[in-house]
């Protein structure tokens, strides 16, 4: 038997589309490219990014290019002069032209098990005269094994609306927050007016995430699709994001890790501080370099904290050792620490944080701690 971590409102009134506003204007409300990341990205994860597995259901059309580009976590790019057999590539979604209804739409299941939304991203790069007009974002609460054919029934009554009509406009990226924190979502529609591009839809949120019933089952508490959460980190360099480190699977090649700058000072080093997804006690911790054969860090420790106020900074006082002194990393290997090495393994400490740091910097593929619920 499975439980919610937390008891969702579920609340299914079917909204109507209303109709595009007639002025050409912009959104008061909408956040530009440049502040999007500083808005959500130290609280919240995008909940239908490709990288935590989500997937798109259906679509009314994708005749130029394909709705799974919308979920890719990297941003779009350009091949100019490429061409595929529907016409030239784009790095988005793309529906025929003189769509005979109001909208086209696309379905998409959240890769956790579901998600309270604080905000939305579409991103229009490089879809100029064909881009989106603009758009409106649903939501719905379903779960059971019935779950994902219930929402792509044509009668389904159960959308609300998360996002009224926004404008697109050509070759942007913009976003806005959502004032619909308490009402969890397993599942999103992107309406689309009234056909036309876009190149990524990002939804930010924060996981809510389904436990077992028994406290003492292991779960993976640092997992994203847990709610564990990066708040901090030293450095991120080449592309790469902290966040990497708490997602699912072990990766297809160098990208999708942490790595940090090559360090020139002596005594350096390089940290990550992670918010476990429940408070729990760790039985085994995992330090996963996957594909860094090069570049992987020399050694590394692990400190853990327990208390509702986050660290303040990377030396807070109330951090404890929980890997048993520093240990040597090797390249492209999953490292495994458990028994012995770790301290407290018996439950006597619980955390609600934890501190991966990397001597003297390098890259890592993937974190992990499991455990039980404290």
């Amino acid at each position: 038997m499975e439980v919610q971590a937390l008891s969702p409102e579920v609340i299914q009134d079917t909204e109507p589309i209303p109709p595009p506003p007639s002025d050409s204007g912009s959104s008061s409300d909408t956040i530009p490219a440049s502040e999007i990341d500083r808005t959500f990205k130290p609280s919240c994860i995008d909940l239908i990014s490709a990288s935590l597995t989500s997937t798109i259901l259906g679509v009314s059309d994708e005749f130029f290019a394909p709705a799974s580009n919308l979920l890719q976590p990297h941003a779009p790019i350009r091949r100019p002069g490429v061409f595929v057999p529907t016409g030239a590539w784009y790095d988005g979604w793309e529906t025929r032209r003189h769509n005979p209804h109001p909208y086209d739409w696309a379905v998409v299941k959240l890769g956790v098990a579901s998600g309270r939304v604080r905000g939305v991203e579409i991103d229009t790069a490089f879809f100029d005269g064909n881009h989106a007009e603009g758009v409106v974002v649903q939501g719905c609460f379903e779960v059971g094994s019935e779950a994902d054919a219930r929402v792509m029934k044509d009668d389904y009554g159960g959308w609300r609306e998360i996002l009224g009509w926004r404008r697109c406009g050509a070759s942007r990226r913009q976003a806005w927050k959502i004032d619909d924190e308490e009402k969890e979502v397993t599942h999103v529609r992107l309406c689309m007016f009234p056909d036309g591009g876009i190149a990524r839809f990002r939804l930010y949120g924060v996981v809510v995430p389904v436990f077992s019933s028994s406290s003492s089952e292991e779960v993976e508490l640092s997992a994203a699709t847990m709610g564990g959460l990066v708040i901090a980190a030293s450095d991120e360099a080449f592309g790469s994001s902290a966040s990497n480190l708490l997602l699912p699977g072990r990766g297809v090649d160098m990208g999708g890790g942490w790595e940090t700058k090559r360090s020139r000072e002596e005594g350096h080093e390089d940290w990550v501080v992670v918010k476990l997804g429940a408070r729990g006690n760790l039985r085994r911790l995992v330090v996963d370099t996957a594909f860094y054969r090069g570049n992987f860090p020399r050694a590394m420790r692990v400190h853990g904290m327990e208390g509702l106020e986050a660290p303040t900074t990377a030396e807070d006082e109330r951090w404890q050792e929980v890997v048993v002194g520093g240990k040597e990393l090797g390249p492209d290997r999953e490292h495994v620490y458990e028994g012995e090495a770790l301290r407290d393994v018996q439950g006597a400490a619980a955390y609600t944080y934890l501190k991966l740091t990397i001597v003297p910097d390098g890259g890592v593929k993937r974190f992990r701690a499991f455990g039980t619920r404290a």
